[in-house]
């Protein structure tokens, strides 16, 4: 079971605003890039075509410590640190170079799909839920920051 994921990313160029720093936006955007991975890490799809449920955001937030710039290496640490019948909570951590940028949060809720594109809550199905844990010390709310991150 997974309970967190560790992602790698260099900044692009067509991320950055014309201050020169990474737009607040794109933080929403590498929190989902290691949600995804964590679930293809677990041997998952989180839109699987045809399985008839939806993984939609309920709630979302961002704190910026520092800036990103172009060309920066930075990591992404995701950890589940709730996982209800029916919904899944993260935490997520930027560092540069051991360093905090920005520790954000982001919650999504299982949905079944039904007539006319209408959204109904639902339990997340079994095969998918004993897939995922809390992180052991989910308590503190934030991933634990690494000893360092590679060049």
């Amino acid at each position: 079971m997974l309970s967190e994921y560790r992602l790698k990313r260099r900044v692009q160029f067509y991320e950055t605003d014309a201050a020169g720093i990474v737009h607040f936006s794109c933080f929403f955007r590498y929190m989902e890039e290691a949600e995804h991975a964590l679930w293809r890490e677990a041997g998952l799809n989180i839109h699987e075509a045809g399985r008839g449920i939806g993984f939609p955001r309920v709630a979302t937030s961002f704190e910026f410590h520092r800036p990103l710039r172009f060309a920066d290496e930075f990591e992404v640490c995701l950890r589940i640190v709730g996982l209800s019948r029916k919904t899944i909570r993260y935490s997520c951590l930027l560092t540069l170079d051991g360093a905090k940028i920005a520790t954000g949060t982001l919650v999504v809720t299982c949905v079944r799909y039904g007539p006319n594109d209408e959204l109904a809550s639902t339990e997340i199905p079994r095969e998918i839920a004993d897939r995922f844990a809390v992180a052991s010390d989910a308590a503190r709310d934030e991933p634990s920051q690494p000893a360092s991150v590679e060049p």
